[in-house]
């Protein structure tokens, strides 16, 4: 039993690391620190930005024009973030070799840790890229979109491990006098269809919030509920959704012009729109089906984050887009994820 709460721990360790590595990496990317360091894994050939700093002070008149260049408070930001993100690599690697060799004695099953080794290499390529081709928006979306998908993933293991360590009557009795867990009716198939729609149509919003983000489009509609004081402003669809615009281009700043961008933003705000009823009717199904209270709990959670959400974005556009409630919209977009995929969690319990 030692072993499942050891593996348990891990998760639940590399899933808490893992929301403040995709918080903080979202504040690094709106404070402008994204490339803080030009080079990658260091930061100017060093391991931190005061090692940078302090030879570039003692080389000569050249090296200071570069100690110039350097940006010590945005360097330290990127830097950080890569500290954490490497230590998040190190918990799921240690994760994954101790499943493998307690695999036998658990009876655990070796995917999942094994896909999130693969899934935290893919995301340090993805990070080197960032840096590496300038930030391009297709990259940094993706760097982001993964960066969730490793937090799901491990939020999915630790539920699956939390359940598996809690035993086959986890739970005792519900509500109704029924036992839980393992001798749960199944939820009805209309349900479970629709808390997956949400999670989907939730998915394909976090990409259109990355997208808005990287290309610099957050402050393209500063009004609301309109945009550019009209109900359909005038935007370029054709050139705002362009993924890949070859080498050699930096997009600090953006690169689209005002119409691409509004075009970008005005995208996600109708996509909040689906988003939102999908995941309402989906929260509301749940609710009404009585399910066990796993489900009831999970649905409560979408709810309550989903108003959180809705009421972090539209007071980030009323309030001018400070940085700490941009930064908030990526943390409740996180926590919107993680109770949706509970919810699903939830109703697929037999």
């Amino acid at each position: 039993m030692y072993r499942i709460k050891i593996l348990r721990r891990l998760a639940l360790a590399g899933m808490l690391l893992a929301f403040c590595v995709v918080v903080f990496g979202a504040y690094v990317r709106l404070s402008d620190a994204g490339l803080g360091c030009p080079d990658w894994p260091g930061c100017y050939g060093h391991v931190t930005p005061t090692g940078a700093v302090a030879a570039a002070s003692g080389a000569g008149a050249d090296a200071a024009v570069a100690q110039g260049q350097i940006h010590v408070g945005k360097a330290w930001r990127e830097m950080i973030h890569r500290y954490g993100a490497s230590t998040l690599g190190l918990i799921i690697v240690v994760n994954a070799v101790l499943t493998f060799l307690w695999r036998r004695k658990l009876g655990v099953a070796t995917g999942l840790p094994m896909v999130l080794v693969g899934l935290v290499v893919f995301q340090g390529l993805l990070g080197m890229w960032t840096v590496t081709l300038l930030l391009k928006p297709l990259i940094v979306t993706l760097h982001l979109v993964f960066g969730l998908t490793t937090l799901s993933l491990l939020w999915w293991l630790w539920l699956s491990l939390r359940r598996r360590s809690s035993g086959p009557w986890a739970g005792g009795m519900s509500s109704g006098g029924g036992l839980t867990s393992a001798l749960v009716r199944p939820a009805p198939a209309g349900v479970r269809r629709a808390a997956l729609v949400g999670l989907v149509a939730l998915a394909m919003q976090i990409m259109l919030g990355g997208w808005t983000s990287t290309n610099y489009s957050a402050v393209s509609c500063p009004d609301f509920p309109k945009c550019q004081a009209a109900w359909w402003p005038e935007a370029d669809f054709k050139d705002a959704f362009v993924l890949w615009r070859g080498l050699g281009v930096n997009y600090e700043g953006g690169v689209l012009q005002q119409q691409a961008r509004v075009a970008i933003h005005f995208t996600h705000r109708l996509g909040a729109i689906v988003a939102t009823l999908a995941l309402l009717f989906a929260g509301i199904a749940a609710l009404r089906a009585r399910h066990e209270v796993h489900t009831r709990w999970a649905a409560v959670a979408v709810l309550l984050a989903l108003g959180l959400q809705l009421t972090i974005g539209i007071s980030m556009v009323l309030r001018g887009f400070p940085l700490w409630l941009a930064t908030a919209h990526n943390a409740g977009a996180a926590l919107l994820l993680l109770s949706t995929l509970a919810l699903n969690r939830a109703l697929r319990r037999v």
